[in-house]
């Protein structure tokens, strides 16, 4: 499998470095806006750097998208068209519904699959089969250092409360994990987002219920150092999906 790369920063980096000597995945080529930060990633890889994605799509099997929810709003739709696939990493784009659908349908015509990986937290292979009966609750409660939300504060402050679609529109690269429990709940989620001085990771605590009966997970999440706001677990998640497409045993939904 020939996998392309679009965003060149911290989670295209650990992604890289994991897979780089991975039997059956070669990640080949490289995107960013930034020509430098492609170019020293294809470096490391011995890929290719290039100025345009277009320059790569008929030559990939699958492109990983570690952008921004802007970049993917750009390329999802010409990826997929190709009939290539697609792994998103801002899946908080995906709660656009209009954006959605048309990425649904274009996937689905054209042959593509998209891919999401469960990200930043846990219990998302819980919440997609508890989604077969009824989810009658759902939320989530996200604190985060002030450096992990571009703010200065020397107290704990609640810097909102309210659903999922308007957190992902007001923190369009902190709360990518509303989104993902969004999608997997069908309903637009209940979203807390406290900025706490006395905290060093993104904590996310996620309370589901309905038919199944309920559960509640905690996850204290490293940072990263060359970007606070995105958590090492949700590189390593895409890092495992990477890998599934080979394994020929799977365990969890």
């Amino acid at each position: 499998m020939i996998v392309g790369i679009v965003g060149c920063g911290a989670i295209a980096n650990t992604i890289v470095n994991e897979i780089m000597s991975e039997e059956g995945i070669e990640i080949k080529y490289f995107y960013d806006r930034d020509i430098e930060r492609a170019e020293n990633l294809a470096h490391i890889a011995n890929g290719i750097a290039i100025i345009k994605l277009e320059d790569m799509l008929d030559k990939v099997d699958l492109v990983v998208e570690a952008a921004s929810p802007i970049a993917l709003k750009n390329i999802a739709i010409p990826i997929l068209e190709k009939g290539i696939d697609l792994m998103v990493m801002s899946v908080g784009a995906l709660m656009d519904k209009e954006f959605r659908e048309n990425v649904h349908n274009t996937a689905r015509k054209h042959k593509a699959k998209v891919y999401a990986p469960s990200g930043a937290i846990v219990g998302l292979d819980g919440i997609k089969a508890a989604s077969i009966g009824k989810i009658t609750q759902a939320s989530l409660t996200t604190r985060k250092a002030p450096k992990s939300l571009g703010r200065e504060v020397e107290e704990e402050e609640i810097l909102f409360e309210g659903k999922a679609h308007e957190a992902v529109e007001k923190f369009p690269v902190n709360i990518n994990v509303a989104a993902s429990l969004s999608i997997a709940c069908n309903m637009d989620i209940d979203v807390k987002i406290i900025v706490d001085p006395k905290v060093d990771r993104n904590v996310h605590e996620v309370l589901v219920k309905g038919d199944f009966g309920e559960f509640r997970t905690s996850s204290e999440n490293v940072p990263f150092a060359a970007n606070p706001k995105t958590s090492m677990l949700a590189a390593f998640s895409a890092i495992k999906l990477l890998r599934s497409f080979n394994e020929s045993f799977s365990v969890g939904t």
